[in-house]
This record gives structure tokens, C-alpha cells and sequence, in this order.
């Protein structure tokens, strides 16, 4: 396998450019969001550049519009955006030992749920171009389309822009199953959270979306540790 620092930036542009797309569309609803709660497109563009998640800047938004206190969203954003702990902690895990700590820092800020499907799931060591390569391309759009929502999303459709962000559902399945294919203990623990999260959409819909996709992949990640260990045991070997 190429380890060069060339090849994995070219390999993560490359792969980041569907990643983009989807970006583009999805912000684009967030900048709707955004200007209904009275930002400028200036405004949320620099939120979407600090705050890379779909979820927690929804959430933002409406606190915003409701005129909530500053405690109130930083609470929000904390509970809806804590799944980036265990994403980052898994990924820790694909880091080499001697990488320095300001490559830790920025690649901790861009951790999103497809760039993380992405890296997660190279087979040896993480290099960070790979990463960079992937920000390079989904960050500008990801804040560009925040930025445009707001100044032309009101023109477009409801029903065009529901259909735009279709495509990055259709990514996600791009990422998880090539993987599955190849390792049961991966289908297992799709299997597993998608059980999890159908519980706590019809059961138990007193939890919160956000503790329910944390408990949701804690829980099917501890399951497939349990049942699977000796699988990924005998792979590293």
C-alpha cells in the first residue's frame, strides 16, 4: 500500500467529492433554517464552518429563533453532538502513536459522521492527507451551501430541497456496505444498531434523538466487541 503524504491527499479529495455533493444539498436546507431565524448569510456561514453538523446546527438554529439562552444551546449542542466522542475515540484508535498533537486537533474538527465512515474503514494506519483531502473539498461546500440556502433557498421548492439531501442517505449506504460484505462482525453491528434505533423511534420515544444515536451505536459497538473479538483478533494477526 502507498503511504506517501501525495497519494492519500489525492485518494481523500477523490473520495470527498460525493461527500461534497451531499454537503451542498444538506446545508442547503440549513441555510433555510438559518435565515427563518434571522442570520445573515454571513452568520451561518461562519456557523457551518465552526460547527459540522447537520443535527447541531439545526437544533442551533431553532434555539436561535425561539431567542433562547446561550446555556440552553451549548447544552443542546453538547447532548446532540456528543456521538463525536465515540467517533473520534474510534478513530484515535486507527492513529499512529508518534502523530503530533495539532494533527489530532484539526483532524478532530472536521470529524463528521461520512468522513469518519470513510477513514475509519482504511485497513493499516491513518495517514492525515487522507483526511485533509476529504475537508479540502466538504468543508467549502458544506459552508458555501449554508451561505446560498440562505440567500436563495426560499426560491426552490420544499419538495426539491427534501430531495436534494436523499443523495447523502444514499452515502452512507455507499460506505457501510462494500464493508459489510466482506465482515460479518460490520453487518452484525449494523444489524444491531438499526434494531437499537427503530427501539427508540417507536418504543421508547421518550429519549432524545441525540442520547438515541449514542446509546444506539455505544450499545450495537459493545455487542459486536462481545461476540466478534475473536474475528477481529484473528484478522489483526
Amino acid at each position: 500500500m502507498n503511504n506517501s503524504t501525495s497519494y492519500w491527499l489525492k485518494k481523500g479529495i477523490h473520495n470527498g467529492m460525493p461527500i461534497a455533493l451531499g454537503y451542498l444539498a444538506v446545508s442547503f436546507t440549513l441555510g433555510i433554517a438559518a435565515k427563518n431565524a434571522g442570520l445573515t448569510a454571513l452568520q451561518a456561514a461562519l456557523a457551518s464552518i465552526t460547527c459540522h453538523a447537520s443535527a447541531g446546527e439545526f437544533a442551533g438554529f431553532t434555539l436561535i429563533a425561539a431567542l433562547a439562552a446561550y446555556t440552553e444551546i451549548a447544552v443542546m449542542e453538547l447532548i446532540i453532538n456528543a456521538r463525536y466522542f465515540l467517533m473520534s475515540c474510534a478513530l484515535s484508535q486507527k492513529l499512529d502513536n508518534k502523530m503530533p498533537f495539532f494533527h489530532r486537533l484539526i483532524m478532530g474538527l472536521f470529524v463528521t459522521d461520512e468522513i469518519f465512515g470513510l477513514t475509519v474503514s482504511v485497513p493499516e494506519k491513518l495517514n492525515p492527507a487522507y483526511m485533509y483531502g476529504m475537508v479540502l473539498v466538504a468543508s467549502p461546500a458544506w459552508v458555501l451551501g449554508t451561505y446560498f440556502g440562505v440567500l436563495f433557498g426560499n426560491i426552490l421548492p420544499a419538495n426539491i430541497v427534501s430531495a436534494l439531501s436523499v443523495g447523502l442517505y444514499g452515502m452512507f449506504i455507499a460506505i457501510v456496505i462494500p464493508v459489510a460484505k466482506r465482515k460479518k462482525s460490520v453487518l452484525s453491528v449494523a444489524i444491531f444498531a438499526a434494531i437499537l434505533s427503530l427501539m427508540f423511534k417507536y418504543v421508547l420515544t421518550m429519549v432524545s434523538s441525540g442520547f438515541a444515536i449514542i446509546i444506539s451505536g455505544a450499545g450495537a459497538s459493545a455487542l459486536g466487541a462481545m461476540l466478534f473479538k475473536d474475528e477481529e483478533g484473528a484478522e489483526e494477526e
